[in-house]
């Protein structure tokens, strides 16, 4: 199959799948609303703020491992994929924060900056979110061009830090069961280590040409 009619049938898959826990989500609480259930649990507005927050790691991650997964099997269609699941990495980012804004604080800003200076996670979230906004605006085509690839590379090495920070806001958020955050940091750390690994291979057969 064509790699452009490929993308033709999966792209509105990959757009469907990283829609559908937004959707399962809002599903769960019409369904905790109406129907009386407890989808949701007894605390409904922090079950919503720890699931966007989970899901915008789930979809940062995802987004990494598709250049190694396209190196690795040789598919590098695959790359394809990637802004747009980057994108909807950072859509679940900014749901998250604005529940946290709007269901958590009710629109209060002075207790927003209240937090965001007392409370070391807040802090460390905002901090990610901070600079995870110029890789979204930066992420199309036309900025490319416009910044130059060199610079743009090192622009959105900082999806690494960023990804790290937002682990260690996952860790010091919750106070029990560290499973999830754990598995998200030995992903990252694997990630981080295959990309310095074939930075490592590919200079190899350059200085063997230089010697």
């Amino acid at each position: 199959m064509a790699i452009k009619s490929s993308r033709k049938i999966f792209k509105p898959l990959v757009f469907a799948a990283c829609l559908m826990p937004l959707a399962w989500l809002a599903y769960a609480l019409y369904s905790d609303t109406v129907l009386g259930t407890k989808l949701m649990t007894a605390d409904p507005i922090q079950k919503l703020d720890r699931e966007l927050g989970d899901w915008a790691l789930i979809l940062i991650v995802l987004s990494l491992t598709v250049r190694p997964l396209a190196e690795i099997f040789k598919k590098g269609e695959l790359v394809g994929y990637r802004r747009m699941i980057g994108l909807f990495a950072f859509f679940y980012v900014c749901l998250h924060l604005s529940s946290y804004i709007v269901l958590n604080l009710q629109l209060d800003f002075d207790e927003f900056i209240k937090d965001v200076t007392k409370r070391n996670f807040i802090t460390i979230g905002i901090i990610a979110f901070t600079l995870l906004t110029p890789l979204a605006i930066t992420s199309t085509k036309g900025m490319i061009k416009r910044l130059g690839g060199k610079r743009w590379q090192k622009l959105h090495m900082l999806i690494y830090a960023i990804v790290l920070l937002g682990v260690f806001h996952f860790f010091m958020m919750i106070r029990a069961d560290f499973t999830r955050p754990s598995i998200y940091l030995g992903i990252i750390l694997v990630l981080l280590g295959y990309r310095y690994w074939a930075k490592w291979r590919k200079s190899r057969p350059r200085k063997a040409v230089a010697t």
